[in-house]
């Protein structure tokens, strides 16, 4: 496939991948490395290490980036580069774990997802299987105030804020599902369904230069996933126990979507011969798709047709 490449990275797991003003590409490594990609020559630069896990990513516009760690929660990385400070690591007085994904509104207010309070990213599946239903979508105010917004979600992930800032879109990966939550008006707190039983996994969102909102689509569904999530409580606790080898494993695919913001799909995705795999993340610039994934070592560009 001469649309797809490769840029290698010092690093494995470049979870969330964002495209910053400047043009680079940047993207956060499971061994707690920033990292910061120039398309054109694929030239590398460490920015951070916070010796931690690094998941979602969001630039500001003054600069800085906002830093959702696996292990030590919502920090901030004043000027973009260097030591980063703690913005969130509690909520309701219990430590903040699998923070997933990050979106900033233009008064500084922070939105963020929390995927499990059960399970470690090292037992995704886990979670996946136990359907806990424990992920959140929470909200830091600029004073610093922390609010859980939505709880009982099927494993928070991506998020956008809507270009009015209106509303958030909440991927829901065990639910394979986008979700809305009001923010203004008089709807203000309610929740609705934008888009249901997607063919796939939904893992991050980010609004592309062309408007529309892009999804990762990690896996397709998987029907021994699928068939147990409809057991009762018990039975799912005890298989979320089983060896992740006996388990179901998601298929090797490349694919993504994008949406509008009423739900209606405009692009479906699904490169085939690529070597890549399990995509968890998308950003489009200029007709240029980039992708990261928490498999491999790399990014991976693909040139829209």
């Amino acid at each position: 496939m001469t649309d797809f490449r490769r840029i290698a990275l010092p690093g494995n797991g470049p979870e969330d991948v964002v495209c910053l003003p400047d043009g680079r590409i940047i993207a956060g490594l499971d061994d707690g490395r920033l990292v910061a990609v120039v398309p054109g020559d694929d030239a590398v630069e460490v920015l951070a290490d916070t010796a931690g896990h690094l998941l979602g990513l969001e630039a500001l516009p003054d600069g800085s980036i906002v830093i959702c760690d696996h292990d030590r929660g919502l920090l901030h990385l004043e000027g973009g580069r260097g030591r980063p400070t703690v913005l969130v690591d509690t909520v309701d007085d219990r430590p903040l774990r699998f923070a997933s994904n990050v979106v900033a509104a233009a008064d500084g207010t922070l939105y963020f997802t929390s995927s499990s309070q059960r399970f470690t990213i090292d037992n995704w599946r886990s979670d996946l299987i136990e359907h806990s239903g424990s992920g959140r979508l929470i909200r830091r105010t600029p004073d610093g105030k922390v609010d859980v917004l939505l709880d009982d979600l099927q494993f928070a992930n991506g998020l956008v804020l809507a270009p009015d800032e209106s509303f958030v879109l909440v991927a829901e990966t065990g639910a394979s599902r986008i979700t809305r939550y009001w923010l203004t008006g008089d709807r203000t707190g309610e929740v609705e369904v934008v888009l249901d039983d997607l063919p796939g996994y939904p893992d991050n969102l980010s609004i592309g230069s062309d408007g529309l909102v892009w999804c990762a689509l990690a896996a397709p569904r998987n029907p021994v996933l699928e068939g147990i999530i409809r057991l009762p409580p018990r039975a799912r606790k005890i298989l979320a126990k089983v060896p992740e080898r006996l388990g179901p494993s998601p298929e090797d695919v490349v694919w993504v979507i994008a949406f509008d913001f009423d739900g209606k799909i405009v692009h479906d995705i699904k490169p085939e011969g690529v070597d890549y795999t399990f995509v968890t993340s998308v950003a489009e610039r200029d007709g240029v798709l980039y992708f990261g994934t928490i498999v491999d070592n790399a990014l991976g560009v693909y040139q829209l047709a």
